[in-house]
């Protein structure tokens, strides 16, 4: 067989069969690029096997079932990146649900509380003793200056001298902290 009447063969083989065959794929698969590339896939394997093929081969029959196999391979392959998709999405959600449920167990407040409540109490213990136990009669037990003045045989003005040295202390420790600081005090 010539070159041209090859050529006339394959182009007469495309304007009988393309169109169906487009569709059939189509159906399938529903993207129209892909079901074109399958069928002229499919149309150029029948093509360079059909030297292989029995003389009475129904040539129809042959190209569907490649296009079959095509459009399960591609529908497959369609299936397996889904899933793939699928699994990634459901991870990201769950590293999101993660994220969200450790955000709202947070409680700020309490952090920070605890953070200056660990540094009053580190300290309150470089205090002198003295300065550590009035302070703490005074922030802790609620006693008055007076009621502390009563109980450690001292003056109200040692009471306020003391109090007023360990707040400095405690001033320049929780510097970070101030106005946290004065609202703890306040819980005090």
């Amino acid at each position: 067989m010539s070159d041209k009447s090859e050529i006339q063969e394959f182009a007469d083989l495309l304007s009988n069969y393309k169109k169906g065959f487009i569709y059939f794929a189509y159906s399938f698969i529903g993207d129209q690029m892909a079901a074109e590339d399958i069928v002229l896939e499919s149309l150029m394997n029948y093509w360079e096997n059909r030297s292989k093929l029995a003389p009475d081969s129904n040539i129809r029959a042959y190209i569907l079932t490649v296009i079959k196999n095509k459009c399960l391979n591609y529908l497959q392959h369609q299936r397996t990146r889904e899933e793939a998709e699928s699994y990634i999405q459901a991870s990201d959600t769950w590293e999101l649900n993660l994220h969200i449920s450790t955000l709202e167990a947070i409680n700020p407040g309490k952090i920070f509380s605890d953070e200056i409540q660990k540094i009053v109490d580190e300290t309150l213990i470089t205090l002198p003793e003295q300065t550590r136990i009035i302070f703490m009669k005074s922030r802790y037990d609620n006693l008055s200056h007076k009621e502390i003045a009563e109980q450690m045989g001292l003056s109200t003005k040692s009471i306020e001298f003391h109090i007023t040295k360990a707040l400095k202390v405690l001033r320049i420790a929780l510097k970070d902290y101030f106005p946290g600081f004065l609202l703890l005090l306040k819980l005090f």
